[in-house]
C-alpha cells in the first residue's frame, strides 16, 4: 500500500532510466516518511483510545458489582 502510493505520487508511468533521479529519491524518502509518521500517530490514538475503553468497562463493571451487593 505505501510503495504504491508513493510510486503513484514521486514516479511518472512512462520513465527511461532505471534508476531514480535525485528528486524521485528525494519524494519517496518524504512519503515514507510521512506514512510512517501517521502510521505511528494513528497508532498511539488506538492504543490510547483501546486503554480508555478497557477503563470504563472496568468502571462499569465495578458499578454493577457494587449494585448487586
Amino acid at each position: 500500500m505505501m510503495s504504491n502510493c508513493c510510486q503513484k505520487k514521486c514516479i511518472a508511468p512512462k520513465y527511461k532510466d532505471p534508476d531514480l533521479n535525485k528528486g524521485e529519491a528525494v519524494c519517496i524518502d518524504r512519503c515514507v516518511a510521512k506514512y510512517m509518521e501517521i502510521h505511528d500517530r494513528i497508532g498511539k490514538k488506538l492504543t490510547a483510545m483501546s486503554q480508555q475503553d478497557e477503563a470504563t468497562v472496568k468502571k462499569i463493571q465495578a458499578q454493577m458489582q457494587q449494585q448487586q451487593k
